[in-house]
């Protein structure tokens, strides 16, 4: 029976220490934060600062360079109907996978997936009230989370 203790200690003792090296060794490979870009998100209440490589903007493509075209979502808004379009061709291999619309508080307030086989990446979504900001996000598999904001008012 002592044995087997010493064996699970030890096994214990051997996982944490090689868990904790490994975080160690990520943490060693980020960027310092005060050299990240990052990108200012502001509410009525706070200001956020994310780091750009989480999502891209018309004004800031990240490694995905001139990307933007294809991949940002367009908002057309006529009353409380709001329409998300993403101009991307839609295939197995490369297509875009979700629209949301965000209020600047963070509430999802509509939100759709795609599949490839869909035709093309359209989304209509009814939001009631005056929104000062609200975020519309563009998911692609290939080329993560684009974001354009607008307001209804």
């Amino acid at each position: 029976m002592k044995n087997r203790r010493a064996f699970f200690k030890a096994s214990l003792a051997v996982t944490a220490g090689v868990v904790s090296g490994h975080s160690v060794l990520a943490l060693a490979k980020e960027e310092p934060a005060k050299e990240k870009k990052a990108t200012e998100v502001h509410t009525d209440t706070e200001k956020h600062t994310f780091p750009k490589s989480i999502f891209y903007t018309k004004d800031s493509g990240g490694k995905w360079g001139k990307k933007g075209g294809s991949h940002l979502p367009n908002v057309t808004v006529e009353g409380e109907k709001v329409t998300v379009t993403t101009k991307h061709g839609m295939s197995e291999k490369h297509y875009i996978v979700r629209h949301t619309v965000v209020s600047d508080a963070g509430e999802v307030l509509g939100e759709k997936t795609f599949s490839s086989s869909d035709d093309d990446a359209v989304s209509v979504f009814e939001i009631k009230g005056k929104h000062k900001r609200l975020h519309a996000t563009s998911f692609c598999n290939k080329h993560d989370l684009w974001l354009t904001e607008f307001s209804i008012l």
